[in-house]
């Protein structure tokens, strides 16, 4: 028997830091900024978390904890 729609849905987290930097990309050094994204997979709880996710993650790209919020697919 199939459902229609499941109600734990995988989302993607991603830095919320390494994106303002990247914005900033185009005149800045290349020695002094990050160099990729730090994105990481995951489950929700579509009933329980009906908002967007946000988790403090580690980010290798900052080297330090920050907020990595829920993105579109």
């Amino acid at each position: 028997m199939a459902k229609g729609k499941d109600v734990r849905v995988t989302v993607i987290l991603e830095c919320t830091n390494c994106t303002r930097n990247s914005a900033n990309r185009n005149g800045a050094n290349k020695e002094s900024m990050s160099i990729g994204i730090s994105r990481y997979i995951t489950q929700k709880n579509r009933h329980n978390t009906p908002s967007r996710l946000e988790l403090i993650k580690f980010c290798p790209f900052c080297y330090k904890h920050t907020i990595h919020g829920e993105i579109k697919k």
